[in-house]
């Protein structure tokens, strides 16, 4: 079952440093089968595997060279992959493996498995396909993965593995990996790697063209005159009996022929919105809204440019014109009132002329 034992080229094996492998055979069970005491579900969802603590005693007598990668492969199906150890708690004998690993190998509980250690390459690339269009609901599936691959030690192609998000779990199966190797596997620690994704097992490329043929084209409702609020409310006929009721000259007539006609009969005809002259001058025509519409009101009417220049005047002009009063009375004031004496003596005023004799 090991391999490497004994001296080396004539030499004993302490004096050397050489990496030496790791090779037993166990018996395989899903990680739901373990010890309550020992067993973590979410491991289910990863790609490491309990080994018994004798395989870590024979690990650290042996200089397997770390991370400790393994290669799993069924007896009887000779189907592999590979994964890491995430604890030495099984009983002697046994090795757990999550579910989809099981799967992969298409072994039952109990099948005997043939565990070795291995090193992989460093992944630089991985292209994976998502296996139901479920998948597509993840808002961020790259930083999802991000999150979920540091439960995984390896991947290998062809393996379908599971993960677990938001109480859902995805099934992803690894299409491609980069560099390539004989083991057609990757390691994933401590490293960049750079993730593909292949449309999920299902999706259907939508019909952008049969899309654009199907949909409406974008019309301006204010360009075709009225819209669906405004025939609800049949806003056209409340607005045409609004002007026929502004007629000054009302009631029939006749002419030299004797033909009798009805000044309000042209008027009748149904008018179109585009073709009333709307004018704000008079009162409003009455509006009756059935029960349970909404009306947000009358066709705008843009202010005309006489009007604009004329508010533009209006606003230059002062508004407060008039003369204010004080409660202090200035000098000027004071010198107009009768009670009033100034202290100082005025000096006679200086002849404009002087006479010298």
């Amino acid at each position: 079952m090991f391999s490497g034992f004994g001296g080396i080229g004539g030499f004993p094996s302490g004096l050397m440093n050489v990496p030496q492998n790791f090779e037993d055979f166990f018996r395989c069970y899903p990680i739901a089968m373990m010890n309550d005491r020992i067993r973590k579900d979410d491991a289910n969802f990863g790609g490491k595997i309990f080994l018994p603590p004798s395989a870590l005693n024979k690990l650290t007598m042996l200089n397997v060279r770390y991370p400790m990668l393994f290669e799993l492969t069924a007896s009887d199906s000779q189907l592999k992959t590979h994964g890491g150890v995430l604890e030495f708690t099984a009983e002697e004998g046994r090795v757990y493996l999550p579910q989809w690993m099981m799967e992969s190998l298409s072994v039952n509980p109990g099948s005997l498995l043939q565990i070795a250690s291995t090193d992989l390459p460093l992944g630089q690339f991985v292209k994976i396909e998502p296996q139901s269009v479920d998948f597509l609901d993840i808002s961020d599936p790259k930083a999802v993965l991000e999150n979920v691959l540091r439960k995984f030690s390896t991947l290998s192609v062809d393996d379908i593995i599971e993960i677990n998000y938001n109480d859902h779990i995805y099934r992803i199966k690894v299409l491609e990996v980069k560099p390539d190797s004989n083991a057609k596997s990757i390691c994933v620690i401590e490293t960049d790697l750079v993730t593909d994704f292949a449309p999920p097992v299902g999706y259907v490329e939508p019909d952008y063209k049969a899309l654009q043929k199907n949909e409406r084209p974008k019309v301006d409702p204010s360009a075709r005159g009225l819209g669906p609020m405004s025939k609800r409310i049949d806003y056209a006929a409340a607005v045409n009996s609004g002007q026929l009721s502004e007629s000054s000259f009302s009631g029939q007539g006749q002419s030299l022929k004797g033909k009798t006609g009805d000044r309000n009969k042209s008027k009748d005809k149904d008018i179109g919105l585009q073709d009333i002259k709307i004018d704000m001058n008079g009162p409003p025509a009455a509006l009756s809204v059935p029960d349970g519409v909404l009306f947000f009101g009358f066709p705008i009417v843009p202010r005309k440019d006489d009007e604009e220049q004329e508010f533009a005047q209006g606003d230059s002009k002062v508004h407060f014109i008039g003369a204010g009063q004080s409660i202090r009375q200035s000098n000027n004031k004071r010198r107009g009132t009768k009670d009033y004496q100034s202290p100082k003596v005025k000096a006679p005023r200086s002849p404009e002329v002087i006479e010298i004799d």
